[in-house]
């Protein structure tokens, strides 16, 4: 039995939701972010973790509005207006993140207790697949976390607005970035039980398409109506899962994609562009400088995975009415038939798109953004353009103001000392 549970906890070969959520929770917990504890298939809220989370939630808090503070007020930091609104928008998230967490607790730990339940059906085959994936992100990440923090304490430059308070933005994006890979990873296993249900309807068809009389000659014929209904009332669960899904996590996606969107602006239009001798050009050393390109690669991983899962979860549902469309014009069987059509109706009024508060979480959201990133770094260019190109002109109309205001003519006693006083005396 010991030999089992340690199998079950071993990396990329998961066999269960909870081994599958391993890494995520593990990391959570060592950090106090994570206020429940697991008993057998069962989540419960800890109430020593989370008092630890709910201090630590108080800490951001204090935090994020000492550095709000010390950057609009207390007139001691001296940036330019972009790095300005990044910082301001970046503290600004750190309590929207505290926030919704705050909010979203309760909730978050009912859903998981769903997934858990409904992810009982899964082969485990699907969990040792979904693992590979699952683990080696949420291990990566949270590397990378640590050595984003190692490369502020040992490189400190001036860019460090705050000092080593820096590091602390680090520990914000590391809570941002494990509720996004928890959502990540939910996401994944309802995509595998749609893709199961999927399955399961492909196996039926085979069978009732090409075994049709061997079926009723041995009677199964109530088997396939009660496969049928249960792969429909298995669908219903897992849509409402879906929906409840995105209630907790709506907000929290809504800030992580304008959090990603505005830090790959800002990044490159604060590290890349310059204004060297009178023109716009990039800055060579940042370009080639590991930590810039290693955030922006990281911001960009991290809004492309959250809208790959989406994408693709979102085509398995889809594909779910295709199959059974293909079911019906290959079967003759009127009860079959019945239960397929009110099997076609649900999927109609289920909507099992991943969105965010009515935006939809899919390709046609990430063209978005990029084409919207190409944009505003156009549009911030142009205004760097227009500032230096105003200060030349001011420049130009301070220095002829002054050239009226000097007289340099060559004199003695008021007397102008120049071709017409050699007149005037010849005269």
């Amino acid at each position: 039995m010991a030999k089992t549970k340690r199998e079950m906890w071993t990396l990329f070969h998961a066999t269960d939701f909870q081994s599958l959520m391993y890494p995520n929770f593990i990391i959570s917990k060592v950090f106090g972010i994570f206020p429940y504890k697991i008993k057998a298939s069962s989540f419960e809220t800890s109430k020593p973790r989370y008092i630890i989370w709910i201090f630590i939630l108080c800490v951001i808090c204090v935090y994020e509005l000492t550095m709000f503070y010390e950057l609009n007020l207390s007139g001691k930091i001296k940036i330019d207006v972009p790095r300005m609104i990044s910082l301001n928008l970046s503290f600004l998230y750190g309590l929207f993140l505290v926030v919704t967490s705050y909010i979203f607790s309760d909730p978050r730990m009912r859903l998981l207790q769903t997934i858990s339940d409904i992810s009982l059906r899964l082969p485990q085959k699907s969990y040792q697949k979904l693992s590979k994936l699952i683990h080696a992100k949420d291990i990566f990440g949270f590397f990378f976390h640590f050595w984003l923090a190692l490369t502020l304490c040992f490189s400190y430059n001036d860019k460090n607005v705050f000092g080593l308070f820096d590091i602390f933005r680090v520990f914000v994006n590391l809570l941002g970035f494990q509720i996004d890979m928890l959502y990540v990873n939910c996401v994944c296993v309802l995509k595998t039980c749609f893709k199961e249900i999927n399955n399961n309807l492909e196996n039926l068809r085979e069978l009732m398409v090409n075994n049709l009389r061997q079926i009723y000659h041995e009677q199964r014929h109530p088997f396939l109506l009660i496969k049928l209904k249960a792969l429909k009332k298995q669908h219903l669960m897992i849509s409402d899962t879906v929906q409840m899904l995105n209630m907790i996590f709506s907000l929290h996606l809504l800030a992580t994609i304008a959090l990603s969107f505005k830090q790959i602006i800002f990044y490159v239009y604060s590290n890349v562009i310059q204004w060297q001798n009178g023109k716009i050009s990039l800055n060579q050393d940042e370009i080639d400088n590991a930590y810039f390109i290693s955030l922006l690669i990281y911001f960009f991983t991290r809004l492309t995975l959250i809208v790959w899962a989406c994408e693709t979860g979102k085509n398995e549902a889809i594909k779910i009415g295709t199959i059974i469309h293909d079911v019906l014009n290959g079967i003759n069987d009127v009860q079959i038939k019945d239960e397929l059509n009110l099997f076609s109706l649900q999927i109609l009024h289920c909507d099992n798109t991943f969105s965010a508060k009515g935006l939809t979480v899919d390709a046609t959201l990430f063209t978005a953004i990029v084409n919207s990133t190409s944009t505003y770094l156009l549009i911030l260019i142009q205004f760097l353009f227009m500032m230096h190109s105003c200060d030349s002109k001011t420049n130009l109309n301070l220095f002829s103001l002054q050239i009226l205001h000097c007289d340099n003519t060559f004199s003695a006693k008021g007397l102008t000392i120049d071709a017409t006083l050699i007149t005037v005396v010849s005269d």
